[in-house]
């Protein structure tokens, strides 16, 4: 089962990353050019919210699980080895930040009145959130 997770979560990481740059060109280009926040703008950027939420939740699931996640943390071996922090302690904790700030974007974007502030608030949260997850990706077991 922990490799059919760590598989997922791993695959999914693709996809979450692919919707979101997608969400994120999509609302920049559609703020610079003055058009109007259409149904397919938000199932975009809805995707881009439901995805990241079930990579959350598988992660989440890995953490407990995994022998590099919450045991490697209270062992008290993590915070000497930079690979054990980026695993234990970084990768989760800024990807929570990430989710959050996605989650943000997309719940400001149903108050906007304006299409560009809709466009506006999907743009800079997503982008964020994006951001941060590339930095905190383990990128040497990724590949």
């Amino acid at each position: 089962m922990y490799t059919g997770f760590l598989h997922l979560h791993s695959f999914l990481a693709y996809a979450v990353l692919i919707i979101l740059i997608v969400a994120t060109i999509n609302s920049i280009l559609g703020m610079s050019s003055d058009r109007k926040f259409k149904d397919s703008d938000r199932k975009i950027a809805l995707f881009g919210l439901i995805f990241t939420h079930i990579q959350l939740l598988g992660g989440i699931v890995l953490y407990f699980v995994s022998q590099k996640g919450f045991s490697m943390l209270t062992s008290g071996n993590a915070m000497g080895n930079s690979e054990m922090r980026l695993t234990a302690l970084e990768h989760p904790l800024i990807n929570i930040i990430a989710v959050v700030l996605i989650t943000i974007g997309f719940s400001k974007h149903k108050r906007a009145a304006s299409d560009k502030a809709k466009f506006k608030s999907i743009g800079i949260m997503y982008a964020l959130g994006t951001i941060l997850i590339l930095s905190r990706i383990p990128w040497n077991s990724w590949f």
